[in-house]
């Protein structure tokens, strides 16, 4: 029997960091889909079954927090991960209120944004 993939979406205005998540992830064995933005995410959103997202938190048209309250709004119960170069005290303190799972701060490291996806997951450690 195949093991059904986790469905990840990557939301970050910089392409860059988009492609070089993807890529791990999908390595890893996830689907992963993309977007620009927080409006184009919730387009991606529409009709999909994503099991977790990864969003940044400054980015155009659409705000991270701005992102994550329509998310809870239209989609409660999202698992969703915070990440940022510009990690605040009051951003943190909203996204871990409005339900992220977790801050994560950038440069980002894989690892442990892997280990934060296998505890959404629950993936045992080796």
């Amino acid at each position: 029997m195949e093991e059904i993939k986790k469905k990840i979406l990557v939301v970050d205005d910089e392409e860059n960091v988009r492609v070089a998540l993807s890529k791990l992830l999908s390595h890893d064995g996830f689907e992963v889909v993309s977007a620009g933005n927080g409006r184009a995410a919730l387009d991606a959103l529409r009709g999909s079954v994503i099991d977790l997202i990864i969003t940044d938190l400054n980015m155009p048209e659409m705000n991270g927090l701005d992102f994550l309250r329509e998310i809870n709004r239209d989609y409660p119960g999202s698992n969703v991960i915070m990440v940022t170069a510009y990690g605040e005290v009051e951003s943190f303190l909203e996204a871990m209120t409005l339900g992220a799972f977790e801050y994560i701060n950038k440069p980002l490291k894989y690892d442990d944004l892997k280990k934060t996806i296998d505890k959404i997951f629950k993936v045992p450690a080796l």
